[in-house]
């Protein structure tokens, strides 16, 4: 049996400034884009990976979340504590320079980590956290 990552999912409560960072900074490829009652989905994945997706999705979509809980998923998101993902790249510098041109939030400069990484951190516009490592 084989089980694959297909889609995880990272909160954005601004679609274009998504947008940029992940299509314009990272270079991924955008594979969907659905408007409904006001909110945007958009689906995000590096060009060469067509079966791994993003999807960057309103905060507020689910209907089970109370209003306390989407005051405080906006409080976490603002404090860059509510979510994150861990990419890779053969080009950590190249592609740190790329993103730090963006103007994205630069968290911290390419640099070897004492569990065996190198690797630099960035929030996207939504406060998520995105660590990129060098593949070696």
């Amino acid at each position: 049996m084989t089980v694959t990552i297909h889609s995880a999912f990272l909160p954005h409560d601004d679609p274009d400034a998504a947008l940029a960072f992940y299509r314009d900074a990272l270079g991924f490829e955008v594979r969907n884009d659905v408007g409904y009652g006001g909110m945007r989905w958009i689906t995000v994945g590096p060009p060469d990976q067509p079966g791994t997706s993003l999807v960057l999705t309103p905060p507020a979509a689910d209907p089970g979340v109370t209003e306390d809980e989407r005051r405080t998923v906006a409080e976490m998101m603002a404090k860059g504590t509510f979510a994150g993902i861990v990419l890779a790249t053969a080009d950590l510098d190249g592609t740190f320079e790329r993103v730090e041109a963006s103007g994205a939030e630069v968290m911290q400069e390419p640099a070897e980590q004492p569990y065996g990484v190198r690797d630099c951190a960035f929030r996207d516009p939504a406060g998520n956290m995105v660590r990129i490592q060098e593949v070696r």
